[in-house]
């Protein structure tokens, strides 16, 4: 099971989420969280804040990102692509953000957040973390990313 974070950004205001469009790799052209996989060396924390600085240009102190929400990832047609997936949040964020090889970072208000553009499962949790609510979830995935099952545990 790959162990693997996000990390979502929210303004000073709480009127807007930075997603990040991918420009290349997995799901390219869909926006995303900054974040995934951890390295050997590394704490969960600290691979979110690497992940970050290297998609964004966010580099922020460790103790800035607070976990959280849970996801579990599973994709049945590539088991070894299962992840348990660790969300924090970086609050009250008023910086610059860089376009990088990777991620195209861009301001959403919550109120306009692209669904159809992002994962199915952000649809599910991400209206609930908007209120603050705990969430855990269980997807499971199919070869096109589409959701064969969920399972809300929290």
């Amino acid at each position: 099971m790959i162990q693997a974070n996000l990390v979502l950004v929210f303004d000073w205001e709480w009127k807007n989420v930075l997603l990040c469009m991918k420009k290349r790799g997995f799901w390219v052209g869909k926006y995303n969280w900054a974040g995934w996989k951890v390295q050997w060396d590394e704490t969960i924390a600290e691979a979110a804040k690497r992940e970050l600085e290297e998609e964004t240009w966010i580099n922020v102190p460790l103790e800035s990102l607070k976990k959280v929400w849970y996801f579990h990832f599973f994709f049945a047609h590539k088991p070894e692509w299962d992840q348990d997936v660790t969300l924090y949040k970086l609050e009250w964020y008023t910086w610059e953000v860089k376009e990088t090889e990777e991620m195209k970072p861009e301001w959403f208000s919550i109120d306009e957040i692209p669904y159809d553009k992002m994962w199915d499962d952000d649809s599910y949790w991400m209206p609930r973390i908007l209120k603050w609510e705990e969430v855990e979830y269980e997807f499971t995935f199919d070869e096109n990313g589409k959701i064969i099952k969920h399972t809300q545990i929290k």
